[in-house]
């Protein structure tokens, strides 16, 4: 179940303010909003090709515990103010096939929404906006790299191709009351996409984020996480301010009360609390690039 197998027209009707560089958008896999505590179910989101993006399982305590997210999400009852802008870079991670014959799927992503508004996730919000990286690896082990934006409940918009080991910079802000910017930077290869878009956001978390997508269908489940190189999130701010990540707002993938093995884990802030690492199938990270 690839992001190639499948693409949906007419989704410009969707959202009809986005505007795009040189290269045409075509819908990729959905991802969902709404994460979820122990017993707590996400609302279905938009399935395409297969592949719907899930929210956080199993969310908080110390380093929460999730069935597919690995990173930071911050919320509105902690930090004291609602979410309008958000912003990191990253280096696009290198994805190697884990499981012989095994199709397998990760998304490396900031977003406005989908995540708890405090530690203990006392409530959630439903809406989410967000754009990335996908990191893929087909049955036959070879990968494939794209750059994404997407609007919950739609489907996602693949944009260009990427590359592992690309610099890039994503940029999320509202511009006026349910008007959204948006823009991918590729450094490494002067590329990328910008556009605006028109969403209702409840602006109450915000999130930096590495994923492993729910699979619907014939084999209903979550992905398998490809082996990823070890993932740099830098720079990463928030309402134009630095980011300020605390260790109590980190997010492991499996673990805890997940019923899987621990998949991905992300480090501790670096001293300027504007960047992590994450790394997959560790159970520690190191905060510093190697």
């Amino acid at each position: 179940m690839s992001r190639s197998r499948s693409r949906r027209a007419g989704l410009a009707v969707l959202v009809g303010l986005a505007t795009f560089g040189s290269v045409a958008p075509g819908a990729g896999p959905a991802r969902a909003s709404a994460p979820m505590k122990a017993g707590f179910h996400a609302p279905a989101g938009a399935v395409h090709g297969g592949v719907v993006r899930a929210a956080p399982h199993n969310l908080r305590a110390a380093m929460a515990n999730s069935s597919n997210w690995s990173g930071y999400n911050i919320g509105y009852l902690d930090r004291g103010s609602l979410f309008s802008s958000i912003s990191a870079d990253w280096i696009v991670p290198t994805a190697t096939q884990r499981n012989r014959g095994q199709a397998e799927f990760s998304s490396t992503w900031i977003g406005i929404g989908g995540g708890c508004v405090d530690t203990s996730c006392s409530s959630t919000d439903a809406t989410l906006i967000q754009l990335g990286t996908e990191q893929d690896v087909d049955a036959s082990g070879v990968p494939s790299y794209s750059d994404w934006w997407e609007v919950i409940p739609g489907p996602s918009v693949t944009v260009n191709g990427v590359e592992p080991g690309d610099h890039v910079r994503a940029t999320l802000s509202q511009l006026a009351p349910d008007v959204w910017r948006f823009s991918l930077v590729d450094f490494t290869h002067t590329a990328g996409f910008s556009g605006m878009v028109p969403y209702s956001s409840d602006e109450t978390t915000a999130e930096w984020i590495d994923e492993t997508p729910l699979l619907v269908g014939s084999n209903s489940g979550m992905a398998t996480l490809p082996n990823l190189s070890r993932v740099r999130f830098f720079n990463a701010t928030v309402n134009g301010r630095n980011a300020l990540l605390s260790p109590a707002e980190a997010l492991q993938l499996g673990g805890g009360g997940t019923g899987l093995p621990v998949i991905a884990t992300p480090s501790v802030p670096v001293p300027a609390r504007n960047g992590f690492n994450d790394c997959s199938y560790a159970a520690t990270c190191p905060a510093r690039p190697s």
